[in-house]
């Protein structure tokens, strides 16, 4: 999957890594980025077309897909990390409405369009979807679910010709982990990783020093193994 020529679409895209993901995009010669946000979003490349997408809103995600044409790429990168310690269910509501449902809203109301390309779904989990960070615990919740998610969608999509892909972040110098005082990559290292995991067709991409250091782990793993293992399962049921 190269970049060059091709269509992108990128969800949480005016700051932080999203904004990144987009620059990164078009300094790869995308033909076209897809921005999309929920407030007013501006971009001094022609080649930018903001889109009005908050991923909780099931109608503004379906005239949002109804926009776009043609697509090659769809990166899931909008997301809510609330400080929570679990005693109040609205941080959990929360964080899974944004990070996994409004995920999966997006990929489903985008997948016609993906399939006749026969594209690529990235989406950005976490590392905190292997081992919960205590202080954000709604958040590792949320992150697990949308990368079992997204292996599920691996799966489930391959026959019809669409690669699913997980970034699994580190920390990264974003508003979102302002006050954490810890080393932290920056989002644009984070999204020319990203796309560079995307043309090596890496399943998942670990994009900085602290996720590759259990790169090596996981894709050696038991939990690896496991699910290459239920997806020949799943194929061959689908084939009989």
């Amino acid at each position: 999957m190269m970049i060059a020529g091709k269509s992108v679409l990128v969800t949480g895209a005016n700051r932080g890594i999203g904004r990144a993901l987009v620059d990164e995009a078009l300094s790869r010669g995308a033909a076209l980025v897809y921005a999309g946000t929920r407030q007013p979003f501006t971009h001094p490349d022609a080649r930018v077309t903001p889109l009005t997408l908050d991923v909780t809103d099931a109608a503004q995600v379906e005239a949002a897909a109804d926009q776009v044409g043609a697509l090659d790429v769809l990166i899931n990168n909008a997301g809510v990390a609330p400080y929570d310690d679990l005693s109040d269910a609205a941080a959990l509501e929360q964080a899974l409405a944004v990070n996994l449902l409004g995920t999966h809203r997006v990929t489903r109301a985008f997948l016609p369009v993906l399939i006749k390309s026969r594209g690529a779904v990235v989406n950005n989990v976490s590392t905190m979807a292997f081992a919960p960070l205590p202080l954000t615990p709604a958040y590792s919740v949320s992150k697990a679910a949308t990368f079992s998610m997204t292996q599920s969608l691996r799966a489930l999509l391959a026959a019809q010709g669409v690669s699913v892909h997980a970034v699994l972040t580190g920390p990264v110098d974003t508003d979102m982990t302002r006050g954490f005082e810890i080393p932290k990559v920056s989002a644009e290292s984070v999204a020319r990783a990203v796309f560079d995991g995307l043309e090596n067709e890496e399943e998942e991409i670990f994009p900085d020093p602290m996720s590759q250091s259990v790169a090596e782990d996981w894709r050696g793993g038991f939990a690896k193994t496991l699910e290459r293992q239920y997806a020949a399962i799943a194929a061959e049921v689908a084939a009989a």
